[in-house]
């Protein structure tokens, strides 16, 4: 057996396609385009990268892209300055800022300072309890990629039991809500879960999102089981060059085997949360 492999990549393609024509729409009705505002403070380099996809989709698909990068030694009172400006302009209808943030800068108080409304990442704790309490909201956007990934793959979930293993604000729980929303039997697993091999061995839908790379192994996957990897580590090639690979949190070549579907790192989840990106900032532009 060997798993299919979910194509994230080209998923959010399909995505990004769909919203273009919606941003379309939209300019054409309100006679000018959402503005997504993106913060990067220092120079982090993967940082770097993502917020280069970020500003590289906006253009594909017709959203305005507002960059705003501030050197490392940008005291918090300078950046929570900068998205109270954020907040008060018209022009923008999303807000994201780049984590992490440099030491010294609180990163729960700089979330808490962007409006709900133009919380494009969908963090701030307003959202969170909306989440939380099936409340219409902006959902962070890997779990609502990871969500959409599942969907497409296996239609209606109800009543599937789904394992998410990690309970960050960004992921985990965020990603635990949706799949209640969609009637899924959640467990809500961790590094210091009791048998946390058997716990996994009995999802339906298992969610790794827990920052260890490769922690979950073939024989935890469940025959036939719908296998979502989040996790994006960087670790030694075995060539002795010197270089690094992209792994996720779970052993992709001992899962295809025994999973239904799987989601690679590279090229799964990462391609849908940019998808997700931009798609939180039409909405939030077409309820402002």
């Amino acid at each position: 057996m060997t798993a299919r492999l979910i194509d994230g990549k080209a998923f959010a393609a399909t995505v990004r396609g769909r919203l273009a024509e919606r941003v379309k729409t939209f300019v054409a009705k309100r006679g000018f385009a959402p503005g997504l505002a993106v913060v990067l403070v220092g120079d982090d380099p993967a940082s770097q990268v993502y917020v280069r996809n970020k500003v590289a989709q906006c253009a594909e698909v017709g959203v305005r892209s507002l960059e705003h990068r501030l050197p490392a030694t940008t005291s918090e009172g300078e950046l929570l300055a900068l998205v109270a400006a954020l907040n008060a302009d018209p022009a923008v209808h999303g807000i994201l800022v780049q984590l992490p943030l440099p030491k010294g800068i609180d990163e729960t108080k700089v979330l808490a300072a962007i409006a709900p409304e133009k919380d494009a990442d969908g963090f701030h704790v307003v959202n969170a309890g909306l989440l939380a309490t099936g409340g219409a909201c902006t959902v962070p956007c890997t779990p609502l990629g990871c969500m959409m990934l599942i969907e497409d793959v296996l239609g209606d979930v109800s009543g599937a039991e789904a394992v998410v293993v990690g309970r960050s604000n960004i992921v985990g729980k965020p990603m635990a809500q949706l799949l209640l929303r969609a009637n899924c039997t959640v467990t809500i697993a961790h590094s210091r879960t009791r048998d946390l091999p058997g716990v996994c061995r009995r999802a339906d839908i298992l969610v790794a999102a827990v920052g260890r790379p490769e922690m979950i192994r073939g024989d935890w996957v469940k025959p036939g089981a719908c296998v979502i990897d989040v996790g994006i580590n960087r670790v030694p090639r075995n060539d002795g060059s010197g270089k690094t690979r992209l792994v996720g949190d779970v052993a992709f070549d001992e899962a295809k085997v025994v999973a239904g579907a799987i989601t690679p790192v590279p090229g799964g989840v990462g391609p849908m949360t940019i998808a997700c990106l931009l798609t939180n900032t039409l909405s939030l532009a077409e309820r402002s």
